[in-house]
């Protein structure tokens, strides 16, 4: 088999502070395929965005520790100095930052701002070329009138269309691959589809990998052929999506799901959020990390770390969790038939010598 595009293996990016250490990014490990979406999911805080900020080479710094490997087309990212990796960032690897309107300059027309983007990567391409190329780009993007709005400035662009802004941007030189970090954050039901349909697009006629980064699952379930759920800076859960939606294995992917609307529910069943508030990276509890917000904790739990592992009938999706397979599975049951879980942890049997424990 050939060698996937872009592969993370055993990524650590640890911040020190005057308060302790911030881990947050703990051992995450993914692969992206040529042509293949990778849908990147969880809470505010879970690591997503620092794990695909590094792959960029944007967490570089004379404090940040980081260790592992990124490999893109078999080549080391992290070994790579600054220059070496500039090269790499834009052309090869184009990222669509979580806010357009930061990222994007105040101050620059639209079109300074994707002309700069092409020849700086491509110092033989004329400015009328790249002006060209560019008014191309909003075009691809579905931004209307893109002759004229290319000398438009950012204010003068709605947030949808800011959003196609850094999307042609970070497009215009035909990245292998595309990192997406919040594309539909602050954007209307419509528009969020417009922009999810317009990825699956460009994916389609570049043939690029995409890494799309979220705290929705619905955000990523119809575009995304593989999700990994990640929890105070790891990858708790990985699988193939249809796989994933359809018998979910990890209590935290449980409750991402359970916090999405659905019309094929009875109206009486209540939105459920996650109880608590994720843990500081700084001091992450003993054992699985989850554990204080889990209604299915056991004792050995506060004391366990589990890792990623697969499951028996199924080697591509991987699950970090210590209660038993058929225990999650009964449990995930109760759930879809409408109980809490609470009630849920009611009804499963007790394993020998455990304590059931608390979820506070």
């Amino acid at each position: 088999m050939s060698e996937p595009l872009l592969q993370v293996q055993d990524l650590r990016v640890h911040f020190p502070t005057e308060d302790g250490i911030v881990r947050a990014v703990d051992g995450v490990s993914y692969t992206v395929e040529r042509g293949k979406v990778l849908g990147i999911v969880g809470e505010s805080g879970s690591g997503k965005s620092v794990s695909s900020l590094t792959v960029m080479g944007l967490t570089r710094s004379g404090s940040a520790r980081i260790a592992g490997s990124v490999r893109f087309e078999g080549r080391e990212l992290l070994e790579l100095d600054t220059e070496a990796m500039r090269r790499i960032r834009g052309n090869d690897i184009a990222m669509i930052f979580q806010d357009p309107l930061s990222s994007l300059h105040p101050f620059y027309k639209i079109g300074r701002q994707l002309v700069e983007a092409i020849r700086v990567h491509h110092h033989d391409v004329s400015r009328k070329e790249a002006h060209d190329r560019s008014v191309e780009a909003l075009r691809l993007v579905g931004i209307p009138d893109p002759a004229r709005r290319v000398n438009s400035y950012p204010h003068e662009f709605s947030g949808g269309m800011r959003q196609r802004a850094m999307i042609a941007i970070a497009l215009v030189n035909e990245p292998k691959v595309l990192i997406a970090d919040e594309p539909t954050t602050a954007l209307d039901v419509t528009v969020q589809a417009q922009i999810l349909e317009l990825l699956a697009q460009l994916k389609e006629e570049l043939g690029m990998a995409i890494i799309i980064i979220t705290h929705d699952l619905g955000v990523v379930a119809q575009t995304a052929d593989e999700i990994a759920v990640m929890y105070a800076g790891r990858i708790v859960e990985q699988a193939p999506t249809l796989d994933l939606f359809a018998a979910p294995e990890h209590p935290y992917t449980w409750g991402l799901l359970r916090s999405i609307p659905r019309l094929d529910s009875p109206r009486e069943i209540a939105l459920e959020p996650i109880p608590g508030r994720p843990p500081s990276l700084i001091k992450l509890p003993t054992g699985c990390s989850f554990h204080p917000r889990c209604a299915f904790v056991r004792e050995a739990h506060r004391k366990v770390d589990p890792t990623l592992e697969p499951l028996p009938e199924s080697p591509n999706h991987r699950v970090a969790c210590l209660l038993d397979v058929s225990v999650r599975r009964r449990a995930w049951n109760e759930l879809r038939a409408g109980a809490t879980p609470s009630q849920a942890n009611a009804q499963l049997s007790e394993p020998a010598g455990a304590g059931r424990g608390s979820a506070e």
